[in-house]
């Protein structure tokens, strides 16, 4: 399965959950920080990088843990060894490194969706999260967009962040997609955590339709509009015929 390709991550880039940290007082563009995070690096990189971040209890922890997955894959049992590391890896490798490894594990074990499934319905808001960012590296198809769905129900902001990474970007359809990047102006989640924003909301009629309803319902009850919204309305702007240009059967628009 092709991998999406992202620069080499540095854990040490990465707040104490495990997200994007921005410098402070540096609202960044849309996208910056996404190469940052386990969905948009290969596992062999993201290995590489981390490995070099942790000390040396931590280093055998890990290569101990892929170890176990590789030889162990998929399910045995009513819990595979691997799935015990999972829990581990918050205390082993510390909070910043935590996705990280988690991410490795599973993708270490072949974990198929349901075996994705299984750990994200029972597991902990953090193993949640590594789950959906593995998706991009162990679910080629859309067979997994049940758990995307299901964090972007939660009040949750850092699943729903997380689950808006390559997988969402791949198999979202515009309806579900649209509504997630609301979603995010809802709940304070910054549009930089939404995989191929600009390529999505691109000449997207709709999206800017119901931006400027929401924009009209805060301005109405005298809130705020927030910053992102202007900037995905902007994007939503981009690709379109200047006025006055032709259009591509040759006439003026």
């Amino acid at each position: 399965m092709t991998q999406p390709h992202a620069a080499h991550v540095t854990p040490d880039t990465q707040d104490a959950d495990g997200a994007p940290a921005r410098p402070e007082g540096q609202a960044g563009q849309a996208g910056t920080d996404q190469g940052t995070t386990p969905a948009h690096v290969p596992p062999a990189e993201l290995r590489a990088a981390l490995t070099t971040r942790l000390d040396g209890a931590a280093r055998a922890w890990l290569d101990q843990a892929l170890d176990e997955a590789a030889a162990h894959p998929g399910t045995h049992g009513p819990i595979s060894v691997w799935e015990l590391r999972l829990a581990e890896a918050g205390r082993r490798c510390g909070p910043a490194h935590a996705d990280a490894a988690r991410v490795l594990v599973l993708h270490a074990a072949q974990a198929d969706p349901d075996a994705l499934t299984r750990v994200y319905t029972q597991g902990t808001a953090d193993e949640r999260r590594a789950v959906l960012h593995a998706l991009p590296h162990l679910v080629p198809g859309p067979d997994a967009l049940p758990l995307v769905e299901d964090a972007l129900r939660t009040n949750d902001t850092r699943l729903v962040a997380a689950a808006l990474g390559p997988y969402a970007a791949r198999h979202l359809d515009p309806h579900q997609w649209r509504h997630a990047v609301l979603k995010c102006l809802f709940t304070g989640v910054p549009v930089d955590s939404v995989a191929d924003l600009a390529r999505r909301a691109r000449g997207d009629d709709e999206l800017a339709r119901m931006l400027a309803d929401y924009a009209a319902e805060r301005t109405a009850a005298d809130r705020t509009v927030p910053e992102d919204l202007h900037r995905v309305l902007a994007l939503t702007e981009s690709g379109r015929p200047a006025p006055g240009t032709a259009d591509p059967h040759g006439k003026e628009s």
